[in-house]
């Protein structure tokens, strides 16, 4: 199709003629193509958003607690309490299927000082150096326990973000400094940054981590447990091994097999998939509402071309007459709808794109971007080629139609 200044004036003519209707028109489709972006893009967000609920988690991981018996079994009563111990991560360990077995052990409550003057409430966790292939230890700081502060009961801990925040200024290396903790001094080996709101007894950003033998020792455990933490083999579900899980600890420590309440599950899988399921969902939502919307402008356009052609009936009649050809007069009804769809749909794009950085700014108030509300680049490339897409479409009953008024008829009409 030629392009040149008698068309594009033509085109402004044509548009403008009646500008109300013209107006419109145009917002039907700028506020479908507004309606898709900004939709998409806060989708984006909150999908991030929840995806940052559970960072740092292994997707396929389990834990199991220990609970009251609700049976009485073998002499014992109704409602015994019992406790999981290290020899039950040995016997989780053993079941097909299962690959990371770890335990874990907290006391609350506890207050961190450092210098003597610096305090902060947090929770002590006792772990092992694999529990942190279940939940990510993201450190700016040092390291996170070794099988060799394991193996020597080091007095050694890993702070969390907001304990570090408490106790230490702002990028001061936190590593060989001494924190006490119930009158007992731990040196420093780390800083963990993860700030996930899942989170299995505390917040990571909240604890103080030692090495599982150091909390057994100061804390006098001996060998009690109060979660046991497990990841599946590549190809296995949590839920294929939970009865055989259950099965084992239950034999183990006299609790009858139909005891519904004595061992308290958690299947993280599970989680992740409905989460998974709910983000697809919700995605398949925004779509079927943006690209309706999106449908429902398209066709306001094609149904004002229509009105138009049949306006300017006599005008393409003697356009005919003077020997344009049919492809003139269809290059000429196609143009007009690709303008006007593209025109409003960019003014849709620009306005959802600024939207959406004032959710983002809104959504990250620190300056650092966490969530993000915008779309791709390739996005909105594709929106501009969705836009010339329904433009055409839009333009080609209206244009087909101006096609075959003959000139004879048109003359007669008038």
């Amino acid at each position: 199709m030629r392009i040149d200044r008698d068309t594009c004036e033509e085109i402004l003519v044509t548009i403008t003629r009646n500008k109300t209707r013209s107006l419109l028109t145009a917002f039907g489709v700028f506020w479908g193509i507004f309606m898709l972006v900004a939709l998409i893009g806060a989708g984006n967000g909150w999908q991030e958003a929840l995806r940052n609920e559970f960072e740092g988690f292994a997707t396929n991981s389990g834990f199991v607690v220990a609970d009251k018996t609700s049976q009485p079994y073998k002499g014992f009563r109704k409602g015994r309490r019992w406790d999981l111990e290290l020899a039950d991560i040995e016997r989780i360990r053993a079941i097909e299927g299962v690959d990371i077995v770890t335990p874990s052990v907290t006391e609350w409550g506890k207050l961190a000082v450092y210098e003597g003057n610096k305090y902060d409430n947090t929770i002590v966790k006792g772990l092992f150096p694999d529990y942190e292939q279940l939940e990510h230890q993201e450190m700016a700081y040092g390291r996170f326990i070794n099988d060799v502060d394991i193996r020597e009961a080091r007095k050694v801990c890993v702070i969390g973000k907001r304990v570090y925040e408490s106790l230490f200024k702002a990028g001061e290396d936190p590593c060989g400094k001494y924190v006490q903790v119930d009158s007992v001094y731990y040196r420093v080996i780390g800083m963990c940054s993860s700030e996930g709101n899942v989170n299995i007894q505390g917040q990571a950003s909240e604890s103080v981590v030692l090495p599982y033998t150091t909390m057994q020792k100061m804390y006098n455990l001996g060998n009690k447990i109060e979660v046991a933490c497990f990841t599946m083999k590549p190809g296995v579900k949590v839920k294929d091994v939970q009865p055989r899980v259950e099965a084992v600890l239950k034999e183990a420590h006299y609790i009858s097999a139909d005891d519904k309440q004595a061992v308290m599950f958690l299947n993280l899988e599970a989680m992740f998939s409905m989460m998974d399921n709910l983000m697809m969902g919700t995605t398949i939502l925004i779509w079927m509402v943006g690209i309706g919307t999106l449908l429902a402008g398209a066709i306001g356009v094609s149904n004002i071309m229509m009105v138009t052609v049949r306006e300017r009936t006599t005008e393409i009649g003697i356009r005919r007459a003077i020997g344009a050809r049919p492809r003139d007069i269809l290059q000429q009804i196609l143009s007009e709808s690709m303008v006007l769809t593209t025109v409003a749909g960019m003014g849709g794009i620009t306005l959802a794109v600024g939207v959406l950085q004032l959710l983002e700014s809104a959504a990250n108030p620190t300056g650092v971007i966490e969530e993000h509300y915008q779309v791709s680049f390739g996005l909105a490339v594709g929106t501009c080629l969705l836009l010339i897409a329904l433009g055409l479409l839009a333009g080609l009953a209206p244009a087909y139609r101006a096609m075959a008024i003959k000139p004879i008829e048109a003359i007669r009409d008038e």
